[in-house]
């Protein structure tokens, strides 16, 4: 893959007030790496190294918050995706899964639990400094118990789009309420 200048700048401009109820009551640095980053796609070369800081926070489908990082978007990438994704307290993501492409979640703060199977018939509670490891097509619902903190994850896909294909599973939506 050659490197194409005539490719579209894409600017990310920070809004320091998007992510003052998720992320600055746990940590004014990690609020300060989420909520900066400028990319020019210009200077994007898919046959060199790059440092990125993650983009501006934005909703996702899942009603999770996504600071995107590394993807085809922002570096190039042909194979992986990574991103800080947050779970606001006492918020439940919707039932999805991804179609043909695997995940790993590493929680940096806070407390996760995960509903997981064809019919969400498996849980598991990831908490800080732990991994969580989701094959393809595997539906799951991610949610966050706390009523009071936030869980801010560190996320990799085999994926490399920012926006990822999820396929929503509105049919598991109502277990486990």
């Amino acid at each position: 893959m050659q490197w194409n200048k005539s490719r579209p700048k894409v600017f990310a401009k920070s809004d320091p007030h998007l992510l003052c109820a998720c992320v600055r009551l746990v940590d004014d640095e990690i609020y300060n790496l989420i909520s900066k980053m400028i990319i020019d796609s210009d200077s994007i070369r898919p046959d060199t190294c790059h440092k990125v800081q993650p983009r501006q926070a934005r909703a996702g489908k899942q009603e999770l918050i996504y600071a995107e990082g590394i993807s085809t978007e922002t570096v190039g990438s042909q194979g992986i995706n990574m991103q800080l994704v947050t779970l606001l307290p006492l918020v439940r993501a919707r039932a999805h899964k991804h179609r043909a492409h695997e995940t790993a979640i590493y929680v940096i703060s806070g407390n996760s639990s995960v509903w997981f199977g064809e019919n969400l018939e498996n849980h598991e509670n990831v908490g800080a400094g732990e991994f969580f490891y989701i094959p393809a097509d595997v539906p799951h619902m991610p949610y966050n118990a706390s009523s009071s903190e936030p869980c801010i994850t560190v996320i990799a896909r085999t994926d490399p789009n920012d926006r990822e294909s999820v396929t929503l599973l509105p049919n598991l939506d109502g277990l486990h309420t």
